[in-house]
């Protein structure tokens, strides 16, 4: 059985924080290749996924040393405090409690996920919150919304002698892309206002966005789309290679035209899943918001056991995959389209 050892959480912490701020060739200052560097050479958006960090952020979030991220846990609050750390480093400003990057939700956990758990107990689940202000006097009045879900089921019942339940697909890989999505657009002056939302306690029930949609730093009206990201980690065999899906695909118009702007997008392959209503995508939809969920999660077995973990993680797959939607989504910010959902089919 794994044993988290608690002594090492915060050298780890530190570690993964150093890491992440040496350049590649080994200097102490931080690269970040800018938008319009890229564009000034030609290159294709794509090429601006940084996989370092991708693998840096995933070994982090999905190791055992933060103990599966359970709902309402220490571990939860050490994720988010990384997260947050993140954001900051990418110039994204704090826009939770308190002129803060956290909102703390009352939320509730359970010790063990077995049979013979405790009861649930009172506990605080953690949203992380980050503003990108728009640049444009009208269109700054409008925001998009960039998420995932931070937290996992912690440990549990032990399988094969692994009794922690990393969650890197699950959701240790939508992190990683509203990261690399916050580096990316911090280099840059978006018209749109972005707000980048990582919640807590998704898989007991939501409290980090039900928290999040009565404290929102812009009003839910101002919000013109959200885009949650889960399970990215690993390709779908279901559709195309270099392929991912959008959950809802045929409610609204949003996934159709970031289609014809280049993201690779389709329909989601898995309609009896329900997936568009399992995702904090849908407590937003269900308040008026165009929003859908992007996946390339296939149905595999290490869906929510203790196998979810790096090891499993096809790295390669999921640089291309967070790379793919740079280009869409800085169309997204900074255009004036604004997405609306087909007749009787908003939730």
């Amino acid at each position: 059985m794994k044993i988290k050892p608690a002594s090492i959480l915060a050298a780890l912490f530190l570690i993964s924080l150093f890491a992440l701020t040496l350049q590649r060739g080994g200097s102490n200052a931080v690269e970040i290749v800018t938008y319009a560097q890229v564009a000034a050479t030609n290159q294709n958006p794509e090429a601006m996924a940084d996989a370092a960090s991708i693998r840096a952020h995933m070994e982090f979030l999905a190791s055992d040393a933060l103990g599966g991220r359970g709902s309402g846990t220490r571990d939860e609050l050490i994720a988010a405090t990384y997260i947050a750390s993140e954001l900051r480093r990418y110039g994204i400003a704090p826009a939770g409690d308190a002129n803060d990057y956290l909102q703390k939700a009352p939320a509730r956990r359970r010790r063990q996920r077995d049979a013979n758990a405790t009861p649930a107990e009172q506990a605080f689940t953690y949203n992380v919150v980050g503003r990108l202000q728009g640049s444009d006097a009208q269109l700054s009045k409008e925001a998009i919304l960039l998420s995932a879900h931070l937290d996992h089921l912690g440990t549990g019942e032990a399988v094969n002698g692994d009794n922690i339940y990393n969650g890197a697909d699950d959701d240790a890989s939508g992190v990683c892309a509203v990261l690399e999505l916050a580096r990316v657009l911090g280099t840059s002056k978006p018209k749109r206002t972005v707000i980048f939302a990582l919640f807590g306690s998704e898989e007991t029930g939501g409290a980090g966005n039900a928290y999040f949609l009565e404290n929102s730093p812009v009003t839910l009206a101002s919000f013109v789309a959200n885009l949650e990201f889960e399970m990215i980690g690993r390709p779908d065999k279901s559709v195309a290679t270099h392929t991912l899906w959008l959950t809802g695909y045929e409610r609204s118009n949003l996934g159709p035209e970031l289609a014809r702007q280049g993201a690779r997008l389709v329909a989601d392959p898995h309609p009896e899943q329900n997936f568009f209503q399992r995702s904090d995508n849908y407590a937003l939809a269900r308040r008026g918001v165009i929003a859908h969920t992007v996946s390339s999660f296939g149905l595999h077995a290490e869906y929510h056991q203790p196998s979810d973990d790096i090891a499993h993680i096809d790295f390669a797959h999921m640089t291309d995959a967070i790379g793919s939607m740079f280009k869409p989504v800085l169309w997204l910010v900074n255009s004036n389209f604004k997405p609306q959902w087909v007749a009787g089919k908003q939730p």
